[in-house]
């Protein structure tokens, strides 16, 4: 008599837990996270209800939505802020409830860490004293010699105003021999002062 009690007792509560379990409605929770200050929505924040598989994360403006019962607890995380919980309510009218979600800023206060580059400070300045430090004065000077600019204009590609110049020159000669032969340039008074000009700078001597 006494096993048919305990077994009709078990088949009442199975009955009973099952029946409250069928009895819990699915709502749509849905949403919007911002800061503490609420002035920027955070995006990404992991949206979950622990040991039931289900979730999701708040989009680019904030906005988040997903199904859940009656009774659960939906947390709330994000790297650097303080997790929260939002217990939905047992008995909702709605199939759907909105909140707006504040999260605040996690601080967490770190030990000092003092990062070497050798075991031992002894150590460290010794490698210091033997660096080979190169002056970068020096290196200044030999970039800025004269053999040094006069190679690097030699390979420096013409600039636009040499170009026009030497456009304006064809241009020149090619009006010239529609009229008439070019003239002799040895007869020409301006290209011999040209010519002893360059003498005289030195342009015509030999580079090593």
């Amino acid at each position: 008599m006494l096993s048919l009690f305990i077994l009709g007792f078990f088949f009442v509560s199975s009955a009973s837990l099952a029946q409250d379990k069928a009895e819990k409605k699915v709502i749509q929770l849905s949403g919007i996270i911002l800061n503490a200050d609420s002035t920027d929505a955070v995006a990404g924040v992991n949206i979950y209800v622990p040991k039931k598989g289900r979730g999701t994360s708040s989009g680019r403006f904030g906005y988040f939505s997903m199904p859940v019962l009656e009774g659960d607890s939906v947390v709330f995380s994000f790297i650097g802020l303080k997790k929260q919980t939002f217990k939905v309510p047992e008995k909702v009218e709605e199939d759907r409830v909105s909140l707006i979600l504040t999260m605040e800023v996690d601080e967490i206060a770190l030990a000092e860490i003092e990062v070497m580059p050798y075991p031992t400070e002894e150590e460290f300045k010794q490698a210091v004293i033997a660096m080979n430090v190169v002056d970068p004065m020096s290196i200044s000077r030999a970039n800025m010699s004269p053999e040094m600019l006069l190679r690097w204009a030699e390979s420096m590609p013409a600039s636009g105003n040499e170009n026009f110049r030497y456009f304006q020159q064809g241009q020149m000669l090619q009006n010239q021999d529609l009229y008439g032969p070019r003239p002799l340039r040895l007869l020409d008074p301006f290209a011999w002062s040209q010519f002893i000009r360059s003498i005289k700078r030195g342009d015509l001597k030999s580079r090593d």
